[in-house]
């Protein structure tokens, strides 16, 4: 009987294999070390690292190794441009070296492990710098034209993973703190109702829309929605920051339009770059008048027994971020029993190639001096029937039921 065929080891194979399912269950550094493991196996190395690109201080961080575990314990940086790896970072471009000395590579750690030949790939993700990976020999083998092409291959895998559980890991955490930073129960006050909706953009990551319903020590109720602009992580930490901040300011016991000025003086200063649009109302027992201030924010809409809804005419201010000290300014809007107002993020009204004003009349059409529950659930269906949100929306809907 034939026996059967001798299968010939196929190492890129099982970097594939192992890269599929690895993407599942491992995190980033235990991916990164299993793929480095195999990667010394296929290039006949001794060491092998990866480091990843931190864009906010423009350096490689060494972030997986093998062989050389010295370079994550002691938590190595290296700029990009400086040394071996900063130089295949700054290039784009695969580096071979045949001597592996204070000349050549900025991390001691490497001639200390006498290391003698080196080839170091970039870690591209189109046209985005992930990092860089980099093998070591300390044998003086040079690297061949055949290994360049094969860490090539590998280091475009171990990018395409490594992106992926990035991304993975990043979608996850801002969906966990985006949760965690909406108000876990509505208040409770009597001659009030409330209503609040949230609904993420569909399909993409989560962004920096928020809403927020609070009472202080004296008293004051206040209502906040607002949006941080951009999506993913970082602009779930900011709308977090700004969160903390607004609250913070407002246990002051100002009113919202100097609470708006003094978080546009911390995002002025500490969160440069960051635009956001803030709409705040406080109200006091019995609720019979509620103080507005706007930054950038489109206006509520408020709707009272008997007539038609309408959008609050508020006094106009640019979004935090913007103007340095702008002249915030407060308006008092008076509400009757039974009036309804529905505070919102611009997600629910903005349409690509539709004017604004447009979305607001729907939204004006849609709100009615009802139940607040019932109010928001209409609003929801009036202005979401047929449209796929293409932005995250945030909905609060406030009704003074009597004389509280």
């Amino acid at each position: 009987m034939p026996s059967d065929p001798v299968q010939t080891p196929d190492p890129l194979r099982d970097i594939g294999a192992l890269t599929d399912a690895s993407l599942t269950h491992l995190d980033v550094d235990d991916l990164l070390t299993e793929l480095l493991t195999r990667v010394r196996e296929i290039l006949d190395a001794d060491t092998a690292a990866v480091l990843l690109l931190d864009e906010s201080s423009g350096t490689l961080v060494a972030r997986a190794a093998r062989g050389i575990e010295e370079e994550v314990r002691q938590g190595v940086r290296v700029p990009v441009g400086a040394g071996f790896a900063g130089r295949i970072a700054a290039t784009r471009t695969p580096i071979r070296l045949d001597r592996v000395d204070a000349t050549t590579v900025a991390n001691p750690v490497l001639w200390e492990k006498q290391i003698k030949v080196m080839l170091g790939i970039p870690l591209l993700s189109g046209d985005r710098l992930l990092g860089v990976i980099h093998v070591g020999r300390l044998e003086d083998r040079p690297f061949t034209d055949q290994d360049v092409d094969l860490l090539q291959v590998v280091a475009d895998r171990v990018a395409g993973a490594t992106q992926a559980r990035l991304l993975a890991i990043e979608e996850a955490a801002a969906g966990l703190l985006e949760r965690s930073l909406q108000p876990s129960r509505l208040p409770r006050r009597e001659g009030l109702e409330f209503a609040a909706r949230y609904a993420p953009a569909e399909g993409r990551s989560v962004g920096g829309d928020w809403y927020d319903l609070f009472t202080l020590p004296s008293g004051a109720l206040w209502v906040v929605a607002g949006d941080v602009a951009g999506h993913g992580l970082h602009a779930a930490v900011v709308m977090g920051r700004i969160r903390s901040a607004l609250r913070a300011y407002a246990l002051l016991d100002l009113p919202p339009h100097e609470v708006l000025r003094l978080v546009d003086r911390k995002v002025d200063h500490f969160e440069i770059g960051t635009i956001a649009t803030v709409v705040c109302a406080v109200m006091q027992p019995p609720y019979d008048t509620m103080t507005l201030a706007l930054a950038g924010h489109p206006p509520p809409v408020i709707a009272s027994p008997g007539g038609s809804a309408e959008l609050v005419v508020v006094e106009p201010a640019p979004p935090l971020g913007m103007v340095w000290d702008v002249d915030h300014r407060s308006t008092d809007v008076t509400l009757p029993p039974g009036a309804v107002v529905a505070f919102y993020t611009d997600g629910l009204v903005e349409r690509r190639h539709e004017s604004l004003a447009v979305g607001l009349e729907r939204l004006r059409a849609a709100v009615t001096a009802g139940p607040a529950d019932t109010v928001a659930r209409d609003i929801m269906r009036a202005l979401l029937a047929g449209w796929v949100p293409q932005d995250d929306i945030a909905l609060v809907v406030v009704r003074r039921t009597g004389e509280g």
